[in-house]
């Protein structure tokens, strides 16, 4: 089974990626910050870690206020660093470890966690400035990431107590996966900082201090407290550390501090701190339990003959088909597909297999490959075929068979203007 073997919080200004990328490790104004960072690098090197588990927030690149959830999962297999306005950093793709991320997500889903997941997107500086220090002079750390993207700037956002309640259910999530892995929850972000308003520059190290001794010790006392507390405390955006009652969260009641920094050189209190957890694993039939109750309600599912549930994995291995398909609700793309397929299908690296079955509608067959059917309707609608033709070839029937099966003989389609009317002539 999977172990927690510690917590650490790092902050993740974009201070330390440019420290890094700039090889500023000698200059006396910036070596604390790497001091710091060697000390948790050694740790997680030390004690064989496999995964992390980075906690984070988004600053606006991959994800932006048209749809902006509390809580979005990471369940891809691999992730680029983001061009966040001047290109990207030059740092390799960070190494996720999918199977883990699908089982987390189940069970935070089981425990009454909203969640969203993501794929296909890059990681900004509220992950990668963190995760870049990991590696050394001998090139990136080699372990996998799953990460957490938590909405924090746009309110309302989760509170201190949401937070940590999402870490409690996710140290059961990790310890109940069959694999044997050694995991480590990292928290990010913080400490003090405002970047706006004219509070701009504000830090309060004496809270910065009082927040690390109650994280190790009472961090109930953090769970009470109010979000405008944190904002008042340290700084607007410095209630960010609210992540951090995450990485606590997923921790025993007991930790072992074993290494606590700050720095405050510019306009955000720079910390790295490692907690050692001290806790049980839970026995052998108590992670069974949690497995059964995190398979609860699709318990059964699998008898259901002609019926193929979207799951997280088919998600990730079929991402690159659905995301061709469901850009169909682009009018240059779906102009494209229907005078220039071979080109487009040659930008999106469709595999010859993806090619075969789009060119020859081949509705069942992609349904059973992990094509989810409400971007075959959107494809369907473009090619001027409307949802009952669809219907009845995934059956195995003709259209008038199908509509002998059905109370009203109709047709109808997702389309709109000319080709809902080319649909309804029929």
């Amino acid at each position: 089974m999977a172990r927690i073997i510690g917590g650490i919080g790092a902050s993740h200004s974009p201070t330390i990626g440019f420290a890094l990328d700039t090889k500023k490790q000698d200059d006396p104004a910036w070596k604390p910050i790497f001091e710091g960072f060697a000390v948790v690098r050694d740790w997680v090197k030390r004690n064989d870690i496999d995964v992390l588990f980075m906690i984070y927030n988004d600053h606006i690149t991959s994800f932006f206020f048209d749809h902006y959830s509390a809580f979005a999962l990471g369940v891809d297999d691999t992730y680029a660093p983001a061009d966040e306005g001047g290109g990207p950093r030059k740092v390799p793709p960070a190494r996720g470890h999918a199977a883990l991320a699908r089982h987390i997500g189940r069970a935070l889903v089981a425990d009454e966690f909203d969640m969203a997941f993501f794929q296909g997107k890059p990681l900004d500086h509220g992950c990668l400035s963190p995760l870049s220090m990991m590696g050394d002079e001998t090139g990136p750390w080699p372990g996998s990431i799953v990460p957490l993207q938590v909405g924090v700037l746009q309110m309302p956002i989760p509170s201190a107590r949401r937070c940590y309640k999402l870490g409690q259910s996710l140290r059961k999530a990790i310890q109940s996966f069959p694999e044997d892995l050694r995991v480590a929850v990292m928290a990010t972000g913080g400490l003090s900082h405002q970047v706006h308003g004219e509070r701009a520059g504000f830090l309060n190290e004496a809270w910065d201090q009082e927040f690390l001794g109650l994280l190790e010790t009472a961090p109930e006392k953090l769970v009470e407290k109010r979000l405008a507390e944190y904002a008042t405390l340290g700084g607007m955006e410095g209630s960010e550390v609210i992540m951090w009652l995450i990485m606590r969260g997923a921790l025993s009641d007991t930790v072992t501090k074993v290494h606590s920094a700050t720095y405050a050189p510019s306009v955000a209190n720079i910390a790295t701190v490692v907690f050692e957890d001290q806790g049980d694993q839970p026995s052998e039939q108590a992670l069974e339990a949690y497995r059964a109750h995190i398979g609860y309600q699709m318990a059964g599912a699998e008898a259901l003959k002609g019926t193929y549930p979207f799951t997280l994995e088919r998600s990730l291995d079929n991402f690159r088909i659905n995301d061709f398909l469901h850009r169909l609700v682009e009018p240059a793309h779906r102009e494209r597909f229907l005078n220039d397929f071979a080109a487009l299908a040659d930008e999106y690296a469709l595999t010859a297999e993806e090619r075969d079955l789009i060119e020859g509608r081949k509705w069942i067959e992609m349904i059973r490959r992990g094509v989810s059917f409400f971007v075959l309707e959107k494809m369907a609608a473009v090619i001027g075929v409307s949802n009952p033709q669809v219907y009845a070839s995934m059956r195995g029937e003709t259209l008038e068979e199908f509509m002998k099966t059905r109370k009203v003989a109709i047709q109808y389609s997702v389309a709109g203007g000319a080709k809902a009317e080319q649909i309804d002539r029929r």
